[in-house]
């Protein structure tokens, strides 16, 4: 094991903070820290083609594989450590079993947490992890990261409260080392606007017929509306491509019955383009995402959208500066 990182003599601040991801994805999360002045240093995920993604944009070192068989004593010490981890076993559309062996991932997380001591983190997941297991799970993973010296800060917000043009309800798990004395933390209030579909859509080109994912709409997917009008936030866009909402030039959506919906007349309808996907996930115009049209999706709805991760990392930044700025800190051994 690395020896713990002895810092806190040092009164200056870093001059752009360095960031470590797990579970990176295509970069999401990563992204909206670089934007707001960070360093992506190295980051990890065991998908080829998000690796790939995250490469194309990034000076990081993405190491691709399972971060159990690349071990924690191998990732670069950094100033604050970001993470997706996989949330299948915690969402609320999946199994929700307590002891699903993908819940364990981010016991990986709290490992590096202990082993680098970064100053601060955020872990990203899907809002059912707030009841699963009666809440015996959150409050478990809060635990573990307060027995490896963290203050923690769960936060459930909405991505469409923050100048993204979709409802997506995350939760934000951030946290300090406790020796810095952060007892506080509000997440911002919400933006006095709301983007729209309209919005991030307008000046994208007609999509070609091979970007938009044709697959049968399955009776999951008829079970509810899946279409919102270029005046409103899209509902989420999912990782699994036959799921995706519908775009807002589609007739409008039927009601038949109570879980039972049919497709409107006078129309083509159709799902979103991965392009168009990316843009209501706030990635920039003509971002590169590697694989085939099936991963593209599954990379997008994946991540955590640019302009969300933004907002954190403001907050995150702001923390720390006032820390550093106003704290005369002991070294600890």
């Amino acid at each position: 094991m690395k020896n713990k990182i002895i810092r806190l003599n040092d009164l200056q601040k870093p001059k752009e903070y360095s960031v470590v991801s797990l579970f990176s994805g295509a970069g999401g999360l990563d992204m909206g820290f670089e934007n707001s002045g960070c360093k992506t240093i190295w980051a990890n995920d065991i998908d080829a083609d998000a690796c790939e993604t995250h490469r194309a944009w990034s000076d990081a070192e993405v190491v691709c594989g399972d971060i159990g068989k690349i071990g924690v004593e191998n990732i670069p010490e950094s100033d604050i450590v970001l993470g997706g981890f996989p949330c299948q076993g915690f969402s609320l559309a999946g199994p929700r079993k307590i002891d699903d062996k993908r819940n364990s991932l981010y016991r990986y997380f709290v490992k590096l947490l202990e082993t680098n001591q970064p100053y601060a983190f955020v872990a990203e997941n899907v809002k059912g992890i707030l009841t699963l297991g009666d809440g015996e799970i959150i409050t478990a993973i809060i635990e573990d990261f307060s027995e490896k010296g963290y203050d923690v800060y769960p936060n459930l917000v909405n991505a469409a409260d923050y100048g993204v043009p979709q409802d997506r309800w995350r939760v934000l798990m951030i946290g300090f080392r406790k020796d810095l004395c952060i007892k506080t933390f509000e997440f911002p209030e919400p933006f006095d606007y709301k983007a729209t579909l309209y919005d991030v859509l307008k000046d994208i080109a007609e999509s070609d017929a091979h970007d938009i994912c044709n697959a049968s709409y399955s009776s999951r997917f008829m079970s509810r509306n899946r279409k919102r009008n270029w005046n409103q936030a899209s509902y989420t866009i999912p990782a699994m491509a036959k799921q995706v909402p519908l775009h807002p030039s589609s007739p409008d959506m039927i009601k038949e019955s109570a879980d039972v919906w049919r497709f409107g007349d006078n129309g083509n309808t159709r799902r979103f383009s991965w392009q168009e996907c990316a843009a209501i996930q706030t990635f920039p115009p003509d971002m590169y995402f590697s694989g085939n049209l099936t991963s593209k999706y599954k990379q997008i709805g994946n991540a955590v959208p640019v302009k969300l991760s933004e907002v954190v990392a403001s907050v995150v930044m702001e923390k720390l500066n006032k820390c550093f700025n106003n704290r005369n800190m002991s070294a600890e051994v």
